[in-house]
């Protein structure tokens, strides 16, 4: 059989054509067997650091993400992507979103919020997220990695908020978010208790509605004496805690703190104190969330004995000063052991009513984990995007616009007339 020339040219043609076809499909199958990625940004943006991929290879169970987000929300496409890298170390990290329009009662039984929340389960235990980037993510997991029970002790007997109780001011969310981590928080009564148990790792006293008595005021003296941790929960005008305070140097001032950026966030109420500028310490590292402050007594603190005290919140009372109602003390005890102590001057921010407001959970949870000396958070500093403007010459810029608006375009009608001209010679 004898082709003509044409014909060999068409048959030529979809071979070549058959020939790429068959390339594509191999590189493609290539792609899916043995898959290649390169971070080319200059900050190594898209790539996890070198300590959460540590992380990940030390995790041998399977990590389940649930994103309770409405649906269209952007949030979802870069959670997605975050948790993209992750997979790359962990192929059983797991994530599903779940609208919370589609789950009322399970949105409010987890207190999601308007802004929705992100669960990480790992091993049976859960932390809930309202910010989540590569330093949440890879601290939720390290925390849940190290849930070991711990007990925790809350003083009672005087009208203190109750880690189990449903009053709005009482702090029974807080409880159960507590034992979600596997921090079990008990009550003691020090009138019918000589001390305070031996396996407490901590010991909270939350705004008390009456005075103390002599003999529970001693046994908490002994109690610090001998380096127990503290967390004192306090209000304004509230004097019942002042002589347990006086021992490490912090005084309640008068009065509460009035805060007038709050109408800025649509708050009337000028007594709402919003923090969302904290000073570098263990407890705030990484947090980017405000935290909300109902009704707040400012703290002062004069140096005594040997305790290091760092202030934890603050706002701007005016332009030339702050107004601190929380303070971080530490001591250290000798056989490379530590003292903390935690002050903070408003007891509702952990109620029932405010707990679900913005990092207000957030922000106690660490407060904890670092006065029971679980804090080891991973330090993974924020990946800021290099060189973002691009500086251009008035030469360069003309030179761009000169390929883009005339050389291009000449091409174009050059390579089309060529075309044209060689189909008609046919």
């Amino acid at each position: 059989m004898i082709f003509s020339a044409h014909k060999l040219q068409i048959l030529k043609r979809g071979l070549i054509t058959l020939a790429l076809l068959c390339a594509i499909g191999i590189l493609a199958w290539l792609s899916t067997r043995y898959p290649f990625q390169k971070d080319i940004t200059g900050n190594a943006s898209n790539t996890l650091s070198i300590t959460t991929q540590k992380l990940l290879l030390s995790l041998p169970a399977k990590v389940s993400i649930t994103g309770y987000i409405k649906r269209g929300q952007p949030i979802r496409l870069q959670i997605t992507q975050l948790v993209d890298r992750y997979r790359r170390h962990k192929s059983d990290v797991m994530l599903q979103f779940i609208d919370p329009d589609d789950q009322p009662e399970k949105s409010r039984e987890l207190d999601l919020g308007a802004e929705g929340a992100v669960l990480v389960d790992y091993q049976g235990h859960t932390e809930k997220l309202k910010f989540v980037d590569e330093s949440t993510l890879s601290n939720a997991l390290l925390h849940l990695a190290n849930a070991n029970q711990r007990w925790i002790s809350f003083l009672s007997g005087h009208g203190e908020r109750a880690p189990n109780g449903i009053a709005n001011f009482d702090l029974g969310e807080f409880g159960k978010a507590l034992a979600a981590r596997n921090i079990k928080a008990l009550t003691v009564n020090l009138a019918t208790l000589p001390s305070i148990p031996d396996n407490s790792k901590l010991l909270i006293i939350a705004s008390p509605a009456v005075p103390l008595l002599t003999g529970e005021v001693e046994i908490i003296r002994q109690y610090i004496q001998r380096g127990g941790n503290l967390l004192l929960l306090t209000d304004p005008d509230n004097p019942h805690l002042n002589v347990i305070m006086q021992q490490f140097g912090i005084r309640p001032l008068l009065g509460a703190i009035v805060d007038n950026s709050a109408r800025l966030y649509g708050i009337d109420n000028t007594g709402f104190v919003l923090a969302n500028n904290y000073p570098a310490h263990a407890i705030t590292r990484g947090l980017q969330i405000i935290t909300l402050y109902p009704l707040t007594a400012a703290l002062d603190y004069q140096q005594t004995g040997n305790f290091r005290a760092d202030p934890l919140l603050s706002i701007d009372a005016n332009p030339h000063s702050k107004q601190t109602f929380g303070f971080a003390l530490s001591r250290d005890m000798g056989n490379s052991d530590s003292q903390r102590i935690v002050v903070i001057g408003d007891g509702d921010f952990l109620s029932n009513t405010y707990l679900g407001n913005v990092g207000n959970l957030d922000m106690g949870l660490r407060i904890i984990n670092w006065l029971i000396h679980d804090d080891h958070f991973i330090d993974i500093p924020a990946k800021i995007a290099t060189d973002k403007k691009l500086q251009l010459t008035q030469t360069a810029v003309a030179i761009l616009g000169f390929g883009f608006l005339i050389v291009m375009p000449l091409i174009f009608i050059i390579t089309g007339f060529v075309i044209w001209y060689r189909r008609k010679q046919r």
